[in-house]
């Protein structure tokens, strides 16, 4: 379809005015619209933040609007932990957790839906089952509820921060200390909004301890713990330090590393979860090892001099 800007659309942004022009979608879609190319002023794609000018033409071509509901798909699943409460799965690099940003297919919950029958309905249609997330190029144990009482259960331990995570990660550069603890509150960059940032004095509150496990050179192997769990907390508080997870170019890592083949995903894995089984309170303790493929990456780095 074919819009046009009037004088009174002078000087405001593109999402702003094609929302105005079609009201029945809302601000959100159409943004996505402008990212995946669907507008184009006066024959060429712009940003959002487009300043519009009278006269100027939107050719819009409206993507089908996402599912209501997550949808079975029959993606392999490895499972390392299940009883009639929870399961916790291995989850690989690449695949995202749920729905959102323009995924709808092909996530965790898609795959979930395919090997259970029942899951939790607290998250809502599109999130079943789901207690906690990693991010998409992170690996490693995930928790899934199979019923609501078994949700409430494990997201209250997640709150009230009984729960304990251990990644194992890979950062460029040396750490001098064996240990350490980095305690500074997590927030949305102001600048880069798809960034998060420690380096403001407000934010949540958050925390991660480190151990270190080898030295290599130009590399740290850490064993992390974190006792909250923020947006990119680790990968964050790491790169806060100087430190960035390999393959992880939003914080800070270098693109390539000269010598080594491109990791096309983050060197931190989610290793190990301990928590209280909801219906009889045993502790679970569930361990995932460290992918071949990081194993592999790892395994030609030369040693760190004596």
């Amino acid at each position: 379809m074919r819009l046009s800007a009037g004088a009174q659309d002078a000087a405001k942004r593109l999402d702003q005015v094609v929302h105005e022009q079609l009201p029945e979608f809302t601000r959100s879609r159409i943004q996505q619209w402008i990212k995946q190319g669907r507008v184009r002023v006066n024959g060429a794609p712009e940003r959002a933040s487009y300043k519009v000018r009278a006269g100027d033409t939107f050719d819009v071509e409206p993507a089908e609007p996402p599912p209501l509901a997550a949808a079975p798909e029959a993606i392999p699943l490895r499972i390392l932990y299940e009883d009639e409460d929870l399961v916790a799965i291995d989850k690989p690099a690449g695949m995202v957790v749920h729905a959102g940003a323009g995924v709808h297919s092909g996530t965790v919950v898609n795959a979930l839906l395919h090997h259970f029958h029942n899951l939790s309905g607290v998250g809502g249609a599109l999130r079943p089952g789901i207690v906690h997330r990693l991010d998409r190029f992170t690996s490693g144990v995930l928790l899934a509820a199979k019923h609501d009482a078994a949700h409430h259960s494990l997201a209250a331990q997640f709150s009230s921060r009984q729960i304990e995570k251990i990644y194992l990660a890979l950062v460029h550069g040396n750490v001098k200390s064996e240990s350490g603890r980095i305690e500074r509150p997590i927030a949305r960059d102001p600048v880069h909004r798809h960034r998060m940032t420690a380096r403001l004095k407000q934010g949540r509150a958050a925390w991660t301890e480190y151990r270190v496990l080898q030295r290599f050179a130009g590399f740290t192997f850490l064993e992390a713990r974190i006792g909250t769990g923020r947006t990119h907390q680790i990968r964050v508080h790491l790169s806060s330090i100087g430190h960035p997870v390999a393959g992880d170019m939003l914080y800070g890592a270098p693109a390539k590393v000269e010598g080594r083949p491109a990791l096309g995903r983050y060197f931190l894995h989610a290793h190990r979860i301990r928590f209280r089984q909801p219906s009889s309170g045993a502790e679970v303790i569930v361990e995932s090892p460290l992918p071949p493929e990081l194993r592999a990456w790892m395994a030609d780095l030369p040693e760190a001099a004596a």
